[in-house]
């Protein structure tokens, strides 16, 4: 038994149709489908919903519910902005950049080119305040992913312990952080 892949990922958003639009349009993601109900189907509670679903590539979904019968959506107080968000891979760093350039056009701030070594991202967030990544592979990503993965067991042992960051990658933010 074994996990093919993700089917779909649900985040909830405050309007549907503006939620397809900024991902169509700033994005490039196709409209896959719309799915309303009056009830749930899972769990049968009488809950009108709006249930949009966006082609994020390479067979991935990304989809949204509005649900005008509930509060207003709200985050975690408890866990930093930075945490929680989702991240997209896109081709190479000259695709990144043109990502960052025609955000900053639709009047989207945008934080970044960070340089995490083994890829480069930029950080914006969506209209419901969900934070976005754009990722691209750095040209040496195959090799610096051999390092990690030599001392991935070790850094959990040793963070698991200590709550410590384990200093066996170091190497990976230390241009990022001034440290290099």
């Amino acid at each position: 038994m074994k996990i093919e892949r993700i089917h779909h990922v649900a985040y909830r958003c405050k309007d549907a149709k503006e939620t397809v639009n900024w991902y169509v349009d700033n994005l490039n993601m196709g409209f896959v489908l719309a799915i309303a109900e009056d009830s749930v189907p899972s769990t049968h509670e009488p809950d009108p919903y709006m249930h949009v679903f966006l082609d994020a590539g390479a067979g991935n979904v990304l989809a949204f519910f509005e649900l005008p019968t509930k509060p207003e959506m709200g985050r975690d107080p408890n866990t930093p902005v930075w945490v929680q968000h989702i991240a997209f891979k896109v081709k190479d760093r000259d695709t990144l950049v043109a990502y960052k350039e025609r955000l900053e056009k639709n009047g989207i701030e945008v934080l970044g080119v960070t340089d995490h070594s083994i890829f480069h991202s930029i950080y914006f967030f969506d209209p419901n305040g969900h934070r976005i990544e754009l990722a691209c592979p750095d040209p040496a990503e195959d090799a610096m992913l051999e390092k990690l993965d030599a001392v991935k067991w070790d850094m959990l042992e040793e963070w698991s312990k200590t709550k410590r960051a384990p200093q066996h990658a170091a190497w990976l933010h230390a241009k990022e952080l001034g440290k290099a």
